[in-house]
Formats: C-alpha cells, sequence, structure tokens
C-alpha cells in the first residue's frame, strides 16, 4: 500500500513531513530510515532461538499477507475449538449491565477536531470502598475541551447492592468531579484500612482519600502527587519494602491543543495522529513518607526517561527476587523493565530481557499489560497487547531473567494478528487451575476499514482458555461475546461472591459493560484477601502459593495492570473438583511467611499478616 500521510506542522526547512503507512501506524522516519534496534537483540539471543524465531516470524508474515489479501485464517485446531466449545457449554458471559443498574456512556469531547486524546479513554476499576465484601465500580471519564463546553460529564462511582444490582452514588462519594480522565489504581496508600483512589487524566490527576464514610477528599495538593502529564495507567506498588505504598504513573505523550497536528490517512482529510508525532514524556515515581505526603523520586530512582511513551504498566518480580519490578508497555517506542536494585533504585533491563521489541526488532504499538505464571512453571509471563497487525506479546519468562515471545507460534498470535488491543488480564474464569486471558480490543481510527479492509473500528473482545502446555484456545463467541466495540478499559471481580470472576468493560466513547459468569462456579476455588500488618495493609506485592491435590498455584496481590485500569485486589484461585486447598503460604514484603492448612473451598479468606484467619465468608452457590 503506497498511500501516506502528511503533518500540517512545517519544519525548519518549510516541508510538510510525510508520514508512510507501516502496520496500520504511521510511522514516522527519518533521514536514516525507520529505525529498529534488532541488532541489540540479536546480541543477546543465541543462535538456536535466533533462527527459531526467524522461522516462526516468516511463517506469521505470510499468515499475515494471506489475511491482508482477503483470504480467511484457518482455525489452529478445528477439533480442539468443537471439543472446548461442547465442554464449555455451561459457561458464559451474560451482559448484565442494564439489569444491574449500570448507565454509563464514555464522553471524549470530541467537537471535530480529531484531538488525539480523544482516542485514548477511558479506564475503569473495581474497589470495595465501603469494606461491605461487595465490589463497587468505579468508571472513568473524559470532559469537554476548554473552549467548547457543551455539557458536564464526571466519573461514576456505582455500589455493590448485594443482590446483583448497583446504586449510582457518585455525588453522595463526592466524585462527580470534572476531569479528562485516563486511567485508576486503587490502594490504601495511609494503612487505614480503607481503599484509596487515584485518577490520572490530561494535564491533571487527583488522589481522593477514603474518609470512611462512603465519601472521598481530594487531597492531591497536599500529598504532592499530581501529575501534569498526559497520565494513563497508574500501580500502587512497595518498591522499597517499608511498608507504605508508593505510586508508579504512566504518562503518553506531549500534547497540547495548541500543539496538535495534522494527519491525514487518504491527503484530504484529518485523521487521528498517531504517537510518532509527538515526543515522548517519562513515567513518574512517587515515594510515599508515610505522613500523608509523597516525594517525586523518578530522577533519584533511575525511572526518568523522556522517550517513553507509556500506556500501561505491570508489577513484576520477573527474577524471583522477592523484590518489585515494574515492567511498562510503551506505544510506538521499545517497552521498558525496571529492575529493582533493593536500594531505592532501579536498572533497565528491557533490551537484556528481550521485551523491549517484537520478534524482528521492531517496537510494537502496546497498550496493555498483565503479568501471570500460566504455565506454572514458576516465574511470571507477560502479556502486551498491541496494535493490528501487531498481534499480542506472549512473553515465557524462561526464569533467566530472559523472555521468548511465544505468541507468534500459537493460537494467541493467530487470533490477535487483527486486533487492536487494549485492555488484558489473566483469570481462572472457569476455575480450573489454569490461569486464563481476556482481551478488549477497539481500533483508534474510524475509517481504518477504508484503508485496510480487513481491519475494523470496533472489534470483538478475545478470550484465550488456557489448555495446559502453553497452549491457549480462543473461546470468546462461544462463551458469549459476539458484539464489536472500540473497547479500552478491562477489568476482573466477583460480583456477587459465587466464586467466578466476573468482567468490566468500557468503551471510547460508547458503554461500559458488566458481564456476568454464569456456570463458572460448577468448580470449586478458594479466595484469598490479604491484610498486611507490618506489610501495607493490602498486602499488595504478597506472593500467595495455594497447594491442592499436588499441585500448586501461586499469584502476587498487585494493584495495576491491563490498560488503565484495576482489578479486584482479591486472589481467586481454581481448584478444580478439590474440596479444599492443602496449604496455603503467604510470603509477606515484610519477609514473614504464613503457612495455613486444611482450608474449605469455596469461601473467601481474610487472612492478617501473622496466618491469622480473620474472617472466612462461604460463597454463594
Amino acid at each position: 500500500m503506497n498511500q501516506q500521510s502528511e503533518s500540517g506542522s512545517q519544519n525548519p526547512g518549510g516541508q510538510r513531513r510525510r508520514w508512510p503507512i507501516a502496520s496500520g501506524r504511521l510511522q514516522r522516519t527519518t533521514d536514516n530510515g525507520p529505525r529498529t534496534i534488532a541488532g541489540a537483540q540479536s546480541k543477546i539471543q543465541n543462535l538456536k532461538s535466533k533462527i527459531a524465531g526467524a522461522l516462526v516470524f516468516l511463517a506469521v508474515a505470510l499468515a499475515s499477507v494471506a489475511l491482508m489479501a482477503g483470504l480467511k485464517p484457518v482455525p489452529a485446531s478445528t477439533s480442539s475449538a468443537k471439543a472446548l466449545a461442547s465442554d464449555s457449554t455451561a459457561i458464559r458471559f451474560e451482559d448484565i449491565t442494564q439489569k444491574a443498574g449500570i448507565d454509563f456512556t464514555h464522553y471524549t469531547g470530541a467537537f471535530g477536531k480529531k484531538y488525539l486524546p480523544e482516542t485514548m479513554g477511558p479506564g475503569c476499576a473495581f474497589i470495595d470502598y465501603d469494606n461491605d465484601g461487595y465490589p463497587d465500580i468505579l468508571l472513568i471519564n473524559g470532559k469537554d475541551f476548554p473552549g467548547h463546553k457543551t455539557r458536564r460529564a464526571t466519573l461514576k462511582l456505582y455500589h455493590n447492592n448485594g443482590n446483583g444490582t448497583f446504586t449510582d452514588v457518585t455525588a453522595k462519594a463526592g466524585l462527580d468531579i470534572e476531569i479528562y480522565g485516563m486511567g485508576v489504581a486503587v490502594g490504601d496508600y495511609d494503612n487505614d484500612g480503607w481503599d484509596d483512589i487515584y485518577i490520572t487524566g490530561l494535564g491533571e490527576a487527583h488522589l481522593f482519600h477514603n474518609e470512611h464514610n462512603g465519601t472521598f477528599k481530594d487531597v492531591t495538593r497536599t500529598a504532592g502527587v499530581n501529575n501534569t502529564g498526559f497520565g494513563a495507567s497508574a500501580a500502587w506498588v512497595d518498591y522499597d519494602k517499608d511498608g507504605k505504598l508508593d505510586l508508579f504513573v504512566t504518562n503518553y505523550v506531549k500534547w497540547s491543543e495548541k500543539d496538535d497536528l495534522y494527519c491525514t490517512l487518504d491527503g484530504r482529510h484529518k485523521s487521528y495522529c498517531t504517537p510518532e508525532a509527538y515526543k515522548g514524556d517519562t513515567p513518574r515515581l512517587f515515594h510515599n513518607l508515610g505522613n500523608g505526603r509523597f516525594e517525586d523520586v523518578t530522577q533519584k530512582a533511575g525511572i526518568y526517561d523522556p522517550t517513553s511513551k507509556s500506556l500501561g504498566v505491570a508489577v513484576i518480580d520477573y527474577d524471583m527476587d522477592g523484590w518489585p519490578d515494574l515492567a511498562v508497555s510503551n506505544d510506538t517506542e521499545r517497552n521498558k523493565l525496571y529492575h529493582n536494585n533493593h536500594n531505592g533504585t532501579f536498572t533497565e533491563q528491557a533490551v537484556q530481557a528481550g521485551i523491549a521489541f517484537s520478534e524482528d526488532g521492531v517496537a510494537r504499538g502496546a497498550m496493555g499489560i498483565d503479568e501471570d505464571d500460566f504455565d506454572q512453571a514458576g516465574y511470571p509471563s507477560l502479556a502486551i497487547g498491541n496494535f493490528s497487525n501487531q498481534m499480542l506479546g506472549l512473553y515465557h519468562n524462561e526464569g533467566n531473567r530472559f523472555f521468548i515471545d511465544i505468541a507468534p507460534s500459537s493460537s494467541v498470535g493467530r487470533a490477535s494478528l487483527l486486533s487492536l488491543s487494549f485492555g488484558l488480564f489473566f483469570f481462572d474464569y472457569d476455575l480450573d487451575g489454569l490461569e486464563d486471558m481476556f482481551v478488549a480490543n477497539g481500533h483508534i481510527e474510524p475509517d481504518i476499514g477504508r484503508i485496510q479492509p480487513q481491519v475494523t473500528y470496533a472489534q470483538l473482545p478475545l478470550l484465550f482458555h488456557n489448555e495446559g502446555q502453553d497452549k491457549f484456545q480462543e473461546v470468546g463467541k462461544q462463551l458469549g461475546f459476539t458484539r464489536r466495540w472500540v473497547a479500552r478499559g478491562a477489568a476482573y471481580a466477583d460480583i456477587d461472591n459465587d466464586g467466578a470472576p466476573d468482567i468490566l468493560i468500557t468503551n471510547n466513547g460508547g458503554p461500559a459493560y458488566l458481564f456476568h459468569n454464569v456456570g463458572g462456579s460448577r468448580n470449586n476455588a478458594i479466595r484469598i484477601r490479604t491484610a498486611g500488618t507490618r506489610s501495607n495493609r493490602d498486602g499488595i506485592g504478597a506472593l500467595v502459593r495455594v497447594t491442592s491435590g499436588g499441585s500448586t498455584n501461586w499469584q502476587t496481590v498487585h494493584s495495576g495492570s491491563s490498560y488503565c485500569s484495576q482489578s479486584e485486589l482479591t486472589l481467586t484461585f481454581g481448584l478444580g473438583k478439590a474440596t479444599q486447598a492443602d496449604s496455603v503460604e503467604i510470603t509477606w514484603p515484610s519477609g514473614q511467611r504464613d503457612t495455613l492448612h486444611n482450608l474449605k473451598a469455596n469461601a473467601t479468606y481474610t487472612i492478617e499478616e501473622g496466618g491469622t484467619i480473620v474472617s472466612a465468608k462461604p460463597f454463594r452457590r
């Protein structure tokens, strides 16, 4: 395809900048041609992995050519798909949005100028803000751009009534504020036992302290955590293990109305510019001082990097040394992996670890991100959502501080090739003990179909069932995800205490949807909620191992992940048909290790640091 697009801004020589289309993006070129750093990766990989990677990439490239030529993709295994569909007939995800009382439509503030921020939001979160044991819903919204006021749009907080319905309590909670919002992170930063909220947005951010009475107080200024960039995902993390939650905030690009650029796909009409047209911005790290105030330690900690164009963050201890590291997904810049040096500083290691680029050494358009030991290898791997024609990245942790992207050789790569993937997460929807993966998709350019007929603006979500041995099967349609959306944020929680995780999805300029997991509770499970004493109160960073029937699964309590969203902090472990967890071992950030034995299945256990079971709440089944 030889079509080009242009920027309306002038360079110093008076030339209009031209941007050739590559992989569906407007890719900036220089006098030296497109920038790739394949050589940096090739020095790290051994000869065997390089040859295998090249063969895999060639196969995927040929498949991509066939797709773009109009040929239909062939399922990886028709027989296994049919078998799985038959096996999954008892499970489906039911749209209960209207029945539950959720009435929310995201507002982009668009008024015809096609500003970049209009394409990016919003995120969402589950938070049990009143500690009644039922996760409530927080939805992020946009607002009008200055000088173009047409309506009032605010955040939305829905209280879970415990009976399958929700009540809008936004105004009552003090959250009916206007902000061009993007992302959200949930955590108890002052260890008072009540979760607080951090909202990112365009040019501003807000920290809301939970007042213990159903209301929140904006403490952004006194806390010193305002982020004035184009904020995206955020995560609470106790990076120095001092018992207090610190805050990591991603920033996308340097953008303002006065600096908005003119981009076009067809040479005649303005289209949404892609991030190559704008300068990057650094993520920020705020250290919790313990008195309700934070210190910006971005430079001191080694995080400062103005080339980043970050949209997602996953807290991951990728080398299992007991200290939280940070994996950051970047859009058209290389992904970053900040290794924790145990002394308050980080060293960026993405190239050395193999997650910076695609197999062919290209920085992809990365959006959402999550971590999980999906194959029970003992080390957490990474999933990263990418732009259309780039497929998901499924970086398997080899256990030696190195990852290999196995998506190109798997059904994950084939199924996601044409998708533009934003929110994604690992979760065990059928409670069989293996972590599955949900992916929310949607393009940024409404007219993309005119340029690339195989790619659509609204797209189907993907749900990958974990079949074991590094194999996944896409089952989204069979389980009820048959509608196309321009999806962005995605999160999960057990909204009705039946033990099975449910799904919340937001759409750019469209409705939010709540899907109930029907039939997932046919298997047994155990849910663990951590309560720190020496460690932070939420137990964020605690590693929980559950052994049942000779099989051991583990998860880490974490904030962040997905895209601009926050899933519940309570961990769900599927047990299959086992009737108890033989042992539950918790390694806390403080170093404390607690082991409990013979916990009956189908209950949520709140376990305090020191090994005390504070409560055991049976599932409603």
